[in-house]
């Protein structure tokens, strides 16, 4: 009899599983919608920095080549030597590929640009022109 008193008050009654269970939930709603705005707005952020950090390596190519690369040459020549232009001292990025935007896309780039010396942009997250929050287009002329 000692042993089955025992064993009932070591577990947990199902009023008790289900109360924690109900305050879980309750944090999950909470807290759930901060933490996913946050992880959306860090993709923005880490898009700003790396047209910030292209827009640094073009200058680079500039200030080497005397001019942008042309649209047709795109963000490759920062890593690839366009034809036989013996004013490249390149590679002008670490990597052996242009980075895609964290939503997976290309970043788009033509010279001479509209806004500026050239133009290099993301889309955002649904790939397409304007946009509000996670949607809008992160640009190298603001």
């Amino acid at each position: 009899m000692k042993i089955d008193r025992v064993k009932r008050a070591s577990g947990f009654t199902l009023i008790e599983l289900l109360v924690v269970l109900a305050i879980l939930a309750l944090l999950a709603g909470v807290v759930g919608p901060r933490v996913m705005k946050q992880l959306s707005g860090s993709k923005t952020k880490t898009t700003r920095l790396q047209v910030e950090d292209l827009g640094a390596a073009l200058d680079l190519y500039r200030l080497d080549v005397g001019h942008y690369p042309s649209t047709d040459e795109g963000l490759e020549s920062l890593f690839r030597k366009p034809g036989d232009n013996k004013k490249w001292n390149g590679p002008y990025l670490k990597k052996t590929q242009v980075p895609k935007d964290p939503w997976g896309y290309d970043y788009q780039y033509s010279y001479p640009g509209g806004h500026g010396g050239y133009d290099l942009y993301s889309l955002g997250a649904d790939n397409a022109e304007g946009g509000d929050g996670e949607n809008s287009d992160v640009v190298s002329w603001e």
